[in-house]
């Protein structure tokens, strides 16, 4: 079964869709899936070092680029688009990642025009917070097109329960399904430290794209207010993105005269980010909205409890586990929360450990199971659409 995934960019530089949607293909093909991943080369105002318009890797993934002609926001590529037209029909299914850009309406158009089925993962951008920014430019793509991709779609991706409430409440659309993101299986086999071992050097770790959904100024704020009743911790924020925020969360670092005790660590990959996850006590995601978040599993998978916002669609999953602290996204909340996981020591241990069960379930191998299903499902032999459900074993609400 050859299955065709176009998402706008994969550049690190845009966050879990660019990292996970590698991790989704590689667990496909080992379920006996033929994946190719079809991007543009956009790499913020760069562009990534690619071949393009050719077969190539990515990442061990087959790919094909194209080069993005113009906008950084909405990404157009008219070779991606003439490539789609000429060759989707080589596909049993198109998994579209991504709504707001020209890759997600090029791929649907093509897949309606040649009559192949399409899935559309919107990525969190229609969370009734994330239309709300830049309003009258999705609007209009709203109007002029989006609309209709997501209407015509023979299944929408959710990666939780609470976007698929929250967009449909919004929406009003069917047919869709919750199947997670998840794990690589490296981060779940990897050893756990006990909170005792993390002693030496306590910190809470922020790991993600630096952009204002994020809530980490608010972060920074709430450790500026109780580090002083926590001797010995501190605050790692890892990630790149906006310059603009970056240079915002300095300045609150500078203003509350905590740069002894909060370090803003940039880009971390590979070991290192698996050195910096492991070691952490405690998780920290804010977030004003975030639909799945990768770190934050790969984290609790490490056995990190995580302290995150209601906002948070796995938030309900944490607090149903007692995997961590939910709190508001509002500075004195957070605060509350740091303060309580940074003085209770047993509660982080049991935290933790409920956060390495929960995680589990999140395993490529059973997520890639649940996503072939639904690709066979859309095939001639199954139906044309599917019914809304929550598909997966092992994702199960605990």
């Amino acid at each position: 079964m050859k299955i065709l995934h176009v998402i706008p960019a994969v550049a690190p530089r845009y966050g879990g869709p660019s990292s996970s949607i590698v991790s989704m293909c590689r667990a496909l093909a080992a379920h006996g899936v033929e994946p190719t991943l079809v991007a543009t080369d956009a790499d913020g105002t760069g562009r990534l070092d690619v071949p393009l318009d050719e077969p190539t890797t990515w990442q061990g993934v087959n790919a094909r680029f194209f080069a993005r002609q113009f906008s950084e926001a909405f990404k157009y590529s008219r070779p991606l688009a003439a490539w789609l037209d000429r060759n989707v029909r080589d596909f049993s299914v198109v998994h579209v990642h991504g709504v707001l850009s020209h890759a997600s309406l090029a791929a649907a158009r093509a897949a309606t025009k040649h009559d192949v089925p399409y899935i559309i993962r919107p990525l969190g951008t229609l969370d009734p917070w994330s239309l709300a920014q830049k309003s009258g430019r999705k609007r209009l793509l709203m109007r002029t097109g989006v609309t209709r991709l997501l209407r015509h779609a023979s299944a929408i991706h959710y990666t939780s329960a609470e976007e698929q409430r929250s967009v449909e409440r919004t929406l009003g659309l069917a047919r869709g399904v919750v199947i997670p993101l998840g794990v690589d299986a490296a981060a779940l086999a990897g050893e756990q430290l006990t909170d005792a071992a993390r002693a030496p050097h306590r910190y809470v770790l922020a790991l993600s794209r630096l952009h204002p959904v994020k809530n980490l100024e608010a972060l920074v704020e709430a450790f500026a207010d109780v580090h002083a009743g926590a001797a010995g911790w501190t605050l790692t924020i890892a990630g790149s993105g906006d310059d603009e925020y970056a240079a915002t969360l300095r300045e609150a670092v500078e203003r509350r005269h905590v740069g002894d005790r909060v370090m803003l660590a940039g880009w971390v990959d590979g070991t290192a980010k698996q050195h910096l996850v492991g070691r952490a006590s405690v998780f920290a995601l804010p977030s004003f909205h975030e639909n799945f978040g990768v770190s934050l599993v790969e984290a609790m998978a490490a056995g990190v409890p995580a302290l995150v916002s209601r906002d948070v669609h796995l938030a309900e999953d944490i607090n149903a586990a007692g995997a961590g602290w939910i709190v508001s996204p509002d500075r004195v909340a957070i605060a509350a929360g740091l303060r309580e996981a940074m003085t209770d020591s047993d509660e982080r241990a049991k935290k933790g450990q409920a956060a390495s069960r929960l995680a589990a379930r999140f395993a490529w191998p059973i997520v890639a199971g649940s996503l072939k299903a639904l690709y066979e499902r859309l095939t001639p032999r199954g139906s044309s659409e599917v019914e809304d459900e929550t598909l997966g074993a092992g994702v199960s609400r605990a």
